[in-house]
């Protein structure tokens, strides 16, 4: 049974999505993924929404760029946390309408909004929300922290070795 539902506006979308997918993999988290379109198929959006707890889920990452209305309204419709991850389209301001329209909702419909095509970030936050209640989850975050300062103290080395 999958644990995040990861849904964006159009096939278009794919790129920068299957980096949630990608991350959320190497956690050993299972997710779904589909296509769920809040202008062209808003009915199918709806139901998704409505009943993604009830197939046990616990988080949604919803991508989408130009107007990106699919994450705010999906978090409208169901009591799971949302993760906004904006995409940089065809049809995009730079970005910045997708950007707005995830980060600007109003007070009760809250949706935790990452950078700009930043869908491996949702993916790390989702294992986050995850591991909340999950203490192998923290773990294996711990370690995926740890690996990451690791890298980074190497390349620090490497760059002191050219002196």
């Amino acid at each position: 049974m999958a644990e995040v539902g990861i849904i964006m506006g159009s096939a278009s979308d794919l790129p920068v999505m299957q980096d949630a997918a990608d991350i959320l993999t190497e956690f050993g988290i299972s997710y779904e993924i589909n296509i769920v379109s809040a202008h062209r198929t808003p009915e199918l959006m709806f139901d998704y929404a409505k009943n993604a707890h009830k197939k046990g889920l616990k988080v949604i990452i919803a991508g989408a760029g130009g107007a990106a209305h699919l994450p705010g309204m999906t978090a409208s419709l169901t009591p799971l946390p949302v993760i906004g991850v904006p995409v940089k389209s065809s049809n995009s301001i730079d970005g910045w309408d997708s950007i707005l329209s995830i980060l600007q909702m109003p007070n009760g419909i809250p949706v935790a909004t990452v950078a700009l095509n930043a869908a491996k970030n949702a993916g790390i936050l989702a294992a986050k929300i995850i591991g909340s209640s999950n203490p192998e989850m923290l773990e294996k975050l711990s370690a995926y922290m740890e690996e990451m300062k690791e890298k980074v103290m190497q390349s620090a080395e490497k760059l002191k070795c050219r002196d």
